[in-house]
């Protein structure tokens, strides 16, 4: 426990019995022992004020680094890492005027070639009427025993 060797324990023991008496060495010993337990809690104790002090540091710098891992800004972070000086965001930002200025792309779809309609497909129906959608109703009571069709 203290580092001593059976016999240094024995030692003290016979040196105690002497000095104490064999009448009053079981209220030493036990005075001794509560003693040794308190001494113990104590450094339990403290053991765990020094834990409970580090899980606390160990938390607060996990809070940080959340809190830094919330505020990361993505957009700015890939911006920096794709273009450092800014060129290009700077190129492409830039738009010319007067008589480099970018004339509009003319509609294709009002140049595109005509499409041959083919005779012999049927015209569709502009309009259909809900009964050609329209299922059959299900009834509010379905026999045991009765087939459903299509349902």
């Amino acid at each position: 426990m203290f580092g001593f060797s059976w016999a240094e324990i024995g030692l003290i023991m016979a040196v105690a019995l002497i000095a104490i008496g064999p009448k009053d060495l079981p209220v030493a010993i036990k005075t001794v022992t509560g003693l040794m337990k308190k001494a113990r809690g104590m450094a339990a104790e403290f053991q765990g004020h020094i834990d409970e002090m580090m899980r606390d540091a160990n938390l607060s710098e996990v809070k940080t680094e959340i809190n830094k891992l919330r505020r990361f800004d993505f957009k700015a972070a890939a911006e920096q890492t794709i273009d450092p000086d800014g060129s290009i965001k700077s190129a492409l930002s830039e738009v010319e005027f007067g008589d480099n200025a970018m004339q509009p792309v003319p509609n294709s779809i009002y140049n595109a070639p005509v499409v041959e309609v083919i005779e012999d497909m049927p015209e569709a129906p502009a309009f259909i009427p809900p009964e050609a959608v329209r299922k059959q109703p299900v009834p509010a009571f379905i026999p045991p025993g009765t087939k459903r069709w299509g349902y």
